[in-house]
């Protein structure tokens, strides 16, 4: 049984991913240090798999001699990285913070595994290295100018991976995925930020008589003035990751990946899409744009399509859909106590 360390494996993204791999047979080592994630997320996969192999080691990538107990202890053949600081706005506030993390962390994973001889690194990249688009769709050799610290983050770990490479033999995938949205279909796993900076949520939440919602933005150059972006499944975006892993398996070369559904939405489109799965009005008020904030966004992830045989599955109604359905039943997310999926 093939096992694998995923760091960041109890927040959003990671605990999905860790959902399938346990699912498809994997040996699983959850490395987290709880500061965005939930080890109940956790608890929930071990009981929907009793008879799978899924463990949690709390532990923060800062910590070099924990990441190298946490691998010596599970002696791992692979490692997927999803443990990164990810507030686009947090990190032009405090770009310190951002690289201490997202660059120093990720390099003592790397440096961990090259002690370690683990020889195979699923990187969570982000859409977010591209920074301002050129094209009206956005492939694999669009130019990568982040105008952010969370993107230049991600793009220096990106540009590191090669030489990485060269000198410790660790083969690598890079997943650059647009805006990650939905919950687990079986009702298991979703979403629980706080803050809550994603949009399906909080309009979720605006419905459920939360903080009333704002659009950023009634005049872009789009169908109905609002920004467009690329919403995938969140279960889609795990997917991928198991995929990518598979093919490092196989022993293919190291790549990079963009992960969108190719259809983009705008926000005015996604409120349609709440006000559906709610029955009632999603409450909002209209705000002027955000600097930075592009028109459009949205991949193109014909290369994921072709050597990873990666399509999305969800279209924005079913994403809608199961994020409903987990925050109606999860009303305090993890923390919620009455759970009907279990």
């Amino acid at each position: 049984m093939s096992v694998v360390l995923v760091t960041g494996g109890a927040g959003y993204v990671g605990s999905h991913a860790v959902k399938l791999l346990v699912a498809d047979g994997y040996q699983v080592v959850v490395y987290d240090d709880l500061s965005a994630g939930h080890e109940q997320a956790i608890e929930r996969i071990a009981d929907q798999y009793p008879a799978r192999s899924v463990s949690f080691v709390q532990g923060d990538i800062l910590d070099a001699g924990a990441l190298d107990r946490a691998i010596a202890a599970s002696r791992p053949e692979a490692v997927m990285h999803f443990a990164a600081r990810l507030l686009v706005g947090e990190s032009v506030r405090e770009p310190f913070k951002y690289y201490r993390t997202n660059v120093g962390g990720t390099l003592n994973v790397l440096e961990a595994m090259a002690r370690a001889a683990v020889s195979r690194f699923v990187f969570s990249s982000t859409c977010a290295t591209f920074g301002e688009p050129l094209h009206e769709t956005l492939d694999e050799e669009h130019p990568q100018r982040p105008i952010n610290a969370y993107g230049q983050t991600k793009l220096a770990v990106e540009h590191a991976l090669p030489h990485i490479e060269r000198a410790a033999g660790i083969r690598w995938t890079a997943l650059r995925y647009f805006n990650a949205a939905g919950a687990d279909p079986d009702g298991y796993l979703g979403e629980d930020h706080q803050p809550e900076e994603h949009l399906i949520p909080r309009a979720i939440a605006a419905v459920h008589g939360g903080e009333r919602l704002t659009v950023f933005g009634e005049d872009y150059p789009t169908p109905d003035g609002t920004c467009v972006r690329d919403y995938v499944h969140v279960t889609d975006l795990a997917e991928a990751h198991v995929a990518a892993l598979r093919r490092l398996d196989a022993g293919e070369p190291s790549r990079a990946y963009n992960l969108g559904s190719g259809t983009g939405m705008s926000v005015l489109e996604v409120l349609k899409a709440v006000e559906k799965a709610a029955g009632r009005p999603v409450p909002h008020d209209h705000g002027p744009r955000r600097p930075g904030d592009p028109a459009r966004l949205v991949a193109a992830s014909d290369r994921a399509a072709r050597e990873l045989a990666w399509r999305p599955r969800f279209d924005l109604d079913e994403i809608v859909g199961t994020a409903w359905r987990w925050h109606a039943t999860h009303p305090d997310g993890y923390a919620t106590t009455s759970d009907a999926t279990r």
